[in-house]
């Protein structure tokens, strides 16, 4: 059982500052994953650019250790994104229809040629 603290509003009484507000998340939402990606593209960058011009030292133990992590970072920006993506549009399709949100994972048993 998913608690919606949305579950109260109905179709009817949704107003443009309701929709706004989703669309303000998304655009929030974006921002986010962009900056995880600038922060993963800086961590590869200044790591590649220790292992060039350091051939011993502590910096280049240091470019080491940011290629991977800036990589990791990468990829849990994105998969953050997708996940908060998800739950957003979740909600989105539950106040515009009216109807209780389903759980991340189900999905409507009906076939496309009923709709």
């Amino acid at each position: 059982m998913t608690d919606n603290p949305y579950q109260r509003f109905q179709c009817e009484e949704l107003i443009l500052r309701d929709e706004l507000a989703i669309d303000r998340t998304l655009l929030a939402n974006e921002r986010t994953v962009l900056a995880y990606l600038r922060g993963a593209l800086t961590l590869v960058i200044a790591g590649v650019t220790f292992l060039h011009f350091f051939d011993k030292g502590m910096l280049l133990y240091i470019g080491i250790f940011c290629v991977p992590f800036g990589f990791a970072v990468g990829v849990f920006g994105a998969l953050r994104y997708r996940s908060m993506d998800a739950r957003i549009r979740i909600v989105r399709e539950s106040l515009a229809c009216g109807e209780a949100v389903r759980p991340m994972g189900e999905s409507d048993h009906r076939g496309e040629a009923s709709r």
